[in-house]
């Protein structure tokens, strides 16, 4: 296997098995909007890294970061009401990003690289940032599994259990952050929530249990990741869109069979 290829594989396959548990919440909490927000918000994140000239991959963590802290202040606070906060946010982060990558026509910029992720451009150097990143996040997640899953179920409930909601809810959204700031280079902002949601979503029809949904969801990435860069190797089709499609073949294939047919 040429060392480009195997980079990709095992970097696309860190990034589905932490996609995977982090997905399942954003499904059960649903959270999907949110996703596309931060994604939107790793643009701005490029420009901003392009313009200070420090490592893209590190101001792109940094926005996602930021704009996590901002949402989770301004939704506690109910200025207004939380879907039109994340329209507003997610579409004027998108077009500043886009806008300010506008500017740097004297620079070889690869916007649909950017915007669609090219998988297999990922290098060793990439491969480890993406290592320590879902090391990182993986070792929180199962830190904090069992108030999370507390808060999802009942958020009152869990606060007079003595969990603090609001903390656990703005971790949760960091944690996203870093999963869509290192994934950006897998399929790009436009496509990062379709890896966090859609092999969540196909899980549920499988898992009796949260944490069999959350194994289940890493695998079915896993194979989206798997299959999108053989169909990009043998038809030159584009990787991170690849990967999207196949994860949206296994969902519609899974539900297509009778609900009998699945355990939830």
């Amino acid at each position: 296997m040429a060392d480009f290829l195997l980079w990709a594989w095992l970097g696309g396959l860190m990034i589905a098995a932490i996609a995977g548990p982090l997905g399942s919440f954003m499904v059960w909490r649903r959270m999907a909007y949110f996703g596309d927000t931060l994604a939107h918000a790793a643009l701005l994140g490029v420009a901003l890294g392009l313009l200070l000239h420090v490592n893209i991959s590190l101001a792109v963590v940094l926005v996602c970061l930021l704009l996590a802290i901002l949402l989770s202040t301004l939704m506690h606070k109910r200025i207004i009401a939380t879907d039109t906060l994340l329209g507003i946010l997610s579409h004027a982060s998108l077009s500043l990003g886009l806008v300010s990558l506008s500017l740097f026509d004297h620079q070889n910029i690869d916007l649909m690289g950017f915007l669609f992720g090219d998988l297999l451009a990922i290098g060793q150097q990439d491969l480890m940032w993406i290592a320590l990143a879902c090391a990182l996040v993986l070792g929180i997640l199962v830190w904090i599994w069992k108030p999370l899953l507390s808060i999802t179920v009942n958020e009152e409930l869990a606060q007079v259990e003595g969990i603090n909601v609001a903390w656990m809810r703005t971790l949760l959204m960091l944690l996203v952050a870093v999963v869509i700031a290192v994934a950006m280079k897998v399929v790009g902002v436009l496509l990062i929530t379709s890896l966090l949601i859609i092999p969540a979503a196909a899980a549920r029809r499988l898992s009796d249990s949260p944490e069999q949904m959350a194994l289940l969801a890493s695998l079915l990435g896993m194979l989206a990741v798997s299959g999108g860069l053989a169909l990009s190797w043998f038809y030159d089709t584009p990787a991170g869109p690849s990967v999207v499609v196949i994860a949206s073949a296994l969902f519609f294939l899974l539900f297509s069979f009778p609900r009998s047919f699945s355990s939830s």
